[in-house]
């Protein structure tokens, strides 16, 4: 996704690496601990449970949109896939993350509403 705009070699051009998101066991290299901590509790939160795998899948994809991660994007895309969704669930992930992020910036235009009636405008 380069910009034709922006000179070849732009830094830019890599900010989002795709390699990245294969190479993310690799972020423990200087703190291995942590990493394997954090990789034991991402396991188990994605595991089966009292929610399917699947249905995991699917909640980390609507997310990975609401927070706007393109590798998580891509990893949830991918395990959906993988794991029996098809292209109008992931669609219909994406349209719920869109409704809960869209009535969260309307709500908050509550705030707008009563600041502008307690100046009277």
């Amino acid at each position: 996704m380069s910009d034709p705009n922006r000179p070849r070699n732009d830094p830019m051009d890599s900010y989002y690496d795709p390699k990245h998101l294969h190479e993310f066991a690799n972020i423990g290299e200087h703190a291995s601990e942590l990493s394997a901590k954090f990789f034991d509790y991402y396991g188990s939160v994605f595991a089966d449970g009292a929610l399917s795998s699947r249905e995991k899948a699917l909640m980390g994809l609507a997310v990975a949109h609401a927070v706007q991660c393109p590798y998580c994007i891509d990893a949830y895309t991918r395990a959906s896939l993988e794991k029996g969704c098809d292209p109008e669930m992931l669609t219909e992930a994406v349209h719920v993350a869109t409704a809960i992020r869209g009535g969260a910036s309307l709500v908050h235009g509550m705030q707008m509403k009563d600041v502008a009636d307690k100046l009277g405008m």
